[in-house]
């Protein structure tokens, strides 16, 4: 049977969101399970022979080299699970049956002990999550490196910039790129400092039931932080299962991280319009219809990704609002398919950035034509900040009415007797008003 979702209404996503897949996040609710077994062997409640024994029955009873690592998802019947999962309203309780019935019936009770559905939940999700975000800081990484390749190519080309849509001031690329670059470089500082912490806290988060099996509360400690170990995650301080900054600041560092790439694309398709033409994508583009066009897909496709992040970002921070009680009735539920997506919308907005970033072309020719456009007023500012002074406002602005209606402005400045100690042609040429770069140092 064909799965629900392939991304063929979400061609941003497809092909890059095989770590967030359903296939996936059994993979990891299974991991989370293994890791409480072991936690309980580490701490030396759970004999050698008999964790040895339930290992192997998670794997369905073959014996290989590495029992610690057992495969066992593809005996999971993904679609019966789900099905099944409707009942409890979470999918841990018919994997917990599920695994249960593989072990031995007197090893039964170590499988899924002492836990809640919400400690196996959340620590899959942080599980999915971290290796999420390591395959999209990759990706940034390889954004950041184009975007170097691009300001040393062409980061002293001039170039229009616009405010409000209109021709304002000249700037160099390198600028522009600047700006990309310092957005992408602030969203892969916060991903790297966030926390993935397990969940191990038992019914209503107080780790009663841990206490009570392993004979103290130092001990309990101990298998949360083993557990934690086993699964790949950060110990927690405490549990956190309504107080939820784990996720929210994770969504938060995702939607930063596709803003950021969605302020890049929506530069590119801007400066790829056919009557701008500074900028082409190297890659794609094809019409349906139309043979001429060339169209910036990757930057759409990006654009498409941060149209529809804050939304699920907000919709995480709700749930984490009213995360009622000991266990939320719903909050909790939601957050599950919108921190999915939200990953799955950032790993592909920054695998297709980084493509983009790589293959992008550079007009300079269109650039300069449009630094003309204007017929010299790009640097109008400077020519107030010089010439206000010497021939005050009025006269002043009616120069710079008569250069708009289509006078020559550089015959207009010449005229002036208050310039012959001006060099005129420095005055208006773009490349003497970029302004001060940062990290490169004042023009």
């Amino acid at each position: 049977m064909t799965a629900f979702d392939e991304g063929l209404l979400s061609p941003v996503t497809a092909g890059h969101d095989d770590v967030v897949s359903d296939a996936a996040v059994a993979d990891a609710l299974v991991h989370a399970e293994q890791a409480l077994v072991t936690a309980y062997f580490e701490i030396g409640i759970l004999s050698k022979a008999d964790h040895a024994e339930i290992m192997l029955a998670f794997a369905g009873g073959a014996r290989g080299d590495a029992v610690a690592n057992v495969e066992t998802l593809s005996m999971i019947d993904l679609t019966a699970l789900a099905a099944a999962a409707v009942a409890g309203g979470n999918p841990v309780i018919p994997l917990v049956a599920e695994l249960k019935a593989r072990v031995p019936e007197p090893l039964r009770s170590w499988v899924h002990r002492g836990a809640t559905s919400q400690d196996i939940v959340d620590t899959a999700l942080m599980i999915v999550a971290l290796s999420a975000v390591r395959r999209v800081r990759d990706s940034l990484a390889g954004v950041l490196a184009g975007l170097a390749i691009l300001a040393t190519q062409h980061g002293s080309d001039l170039v229009v910039a616009r405010t409000l849509t209109q021709h304002a001031l000249p700037m160099t690329l390198r600028t522009r790129i600047e700006a990309w670059r310092r957005g992408v470089d602030r969203a892969v500082t916060r991903l790297a400092t966030l926390e993935f912490p397990a969940q191990l806290a038992g019914a209503v988060g107080t780790s009663a039931s841990f206490a009570t099996i392993t004979g103290s509360a130092d001990r309990a400690r101990a298998l949360v932080q083993g557990f934690s170990g086993q699964a790949g995650l950060d110990g927690p301080d405490g549990s956190w299962q309504v107080t939820r900054w784990p996720i929210t600041e994770l969504g938060d560092a995702l939607v930063q991280t596709i803003d950021a790439l969605g302020k890049l694309a929506t530069d590119v398709t801007t400066l790829t319009r056919t009557e701008i033409g500074e900028l082409s994508e190297g890659t794609g583009g094809a019409s349906s219809a139309m043979p001429q066009k060339q169209n910036p897909v990757e930057s759409t496709l990006i654009r498409s990704a941060a149209l529809r992040a804050p939304q699920l970002g907000a919709t995480l921070h709700l749930a984490a609002a009213l995360a009622v009680d000991e266990r939320p009735d719903g909050a909790w539920h939601a957050e599950w398919p919108t921190l999915r997506e939200l990953l799955r919308l950032a790993l592909g907005a920054s695998a297709h950035a980084a493509s983009l970033t790589a293959n992008l072309r550079v007009h300079p020719a269109a650039a300069i034509r449009n630094l003309a456009i204007t017929g010299g007023l790009i640097v109008s500012e400077r020519l107030a900040i010089t010439l206000v002074p010497l021939i005050g406002h009025e006269r002043f602005d009616a120069l710079i009415a008569a250069a708009a209606g289509g006078a020559e402005l550089d015959a207009l400045v010449r005229e002036l007797p208050e310039v012959t100690d001006l060099v005129v042609d420095a005055l208006l040429d773009p490349a003497g008003y970029t302004g001060v770069e940062s990290g490169v140092g004042e023009r």
